[in-house]
């Protein structure tokens, strides 16, 4: 027998001192139902998918905005390519509002393709955005907030290196979590080129293939799930794995990423210089990134390449002196980003 993801915690709208001490504080993740029911873009999400149209066009100065786009036929899983050289949809670019009204043209239609959009930046697509959608419990923090839309959509497991605040605004969205130490039965996928910026679980969740993935059996005793409503919310701590499923015709989230200290963003590439970098975080963060380095670095679950076809190993391949100097390539391009 399968074991089935269990429910996410779900706590009361807390302050912002609680929910710095205990909710960030605790490193797991949380649900939080109502915490922005009272913004106006989730008014318009519950009447229609027009009225969110007119709320956010009244905030569009005409900044471009990038959206994958996939056949019918991929579901909405936005994923690799059968042969993993390429990808199952392509990527279009065009002006906000052009992405916002072809949404809606496919609300509701046979066969239509699915979209996806995602992190686009509020402060240069929707400038005033922010300011009409407050939300004061993340107030200290640099944490600008990003909109995300499209229709039905599959975001396959992931993790992201920050701390995430995700807010439905329109539609319905299902989260599955896993913790970092399941990192090693989640099969990930190559580590340099990926989907959407973060290495991605190789593993279909909604139809798992036990026979290959057999380890994903213990994952899912570990993992943990929710489904949001407009106005609900939850908190990701980083390095957390999830799958988002945008389960609506129409959906829009907005979400907010901030680090704990300015040099978060190059722990990825602290798998090779840790001291420096991940020496002082506190303990259950250390842990966390202790689960990478043992599965990709020590291999104490392993080959963690097993998986992937010899050609596509990458930086877990085999080493030779043409990925020697890759990889003095890959970490220079790595140590040059501020």
């Amino acid at each position: 027998m399968t074991a089935s993801p269990s429910p996410i915690r779900e706590i009361e709208i807390p302050n912002v001192t609680t929910f710095q001490r205990d909710v960030v504080g605790s490193y797991a993740p949380v649900v939080i139902r109502g915490l922005v029911r009272d913004w106006p873009v989730v008014a318009a999400g519950t009447d229609s998918v027009e009225a969110v149209a007119v709320h956010l066009l009244h905030f569009d100065r005409g900044a471009g905005a990038e959206a994958f786009v996939g056949a019918p036929e991929i579901g909405g899983r936005f994923f690799y390519s059968p042969d993993l050289k390429g990808f199952n949809f392509e990527r279009r670019r065009g002006g906000f509002a052009e992405l916002l009204r072809y949404l809606q043209g496919i609300v509701g239609k046979e066969a239509a393709p699915s979209v996806y959009a995602g992190a686009l930046e509020t402060a240069e697509m929707l400038p005033g955005f922010a300011e009409a959608n407050p939300l004061p419990l993340l107030a200290g923090l640099d944490a600008p907030p990003r909109i995300w839309l499209g229709n039905r959509s599959i975001i396959s497991t992931h993790f992201d290196a920050s701390d995430n605040l995700a807010c439905v605004a329109a539609g319905r969205r299902r989260f599955t979590l896993f913790p970092p130490d399941q990192i090693h039965n989640l099969y990930v996928g190559p580590l340099d080129r990926t989907v959407a910026g973060q290495p991605t679980s190789m593993v279909e969740l909604n139809a798992p293939d036990f026979e290959r993935f057999p380890r994903f059996r213990e994952a899912l005793g570990a993992a943990q799930t929710a489904e949001l409503a407009p106005g609900d919310a939850i908190y990701i701590p980083a390095l957390w794995w999830h799958q988002v499923e945008a389960l609506a015709p129409f959906n829009c989230l907005v979400n907010y990423w901030w680090n704990d200290s300015p040099d978060a963003s190059a722990r990825f590439d602290a798998m090779v210089h840790a001291v420096l970098t991940v020496g002082h975080l506190p303990p259950g963060r250390r842990d966390a990134w202790a689960a990478m380095f043992d599965t990709f670095v020590f291999q104490r679950h392993g080959d963690p390449a097993a998986h992937l076809p010899a050609e596509h190993r990458s930086v877990l391949g085999a080493p030779t002196p043409q990925l020697r100097r890759y990889i003095k390539a890959y970490l220079m391009r790595g140590l040059k980003r501020p």
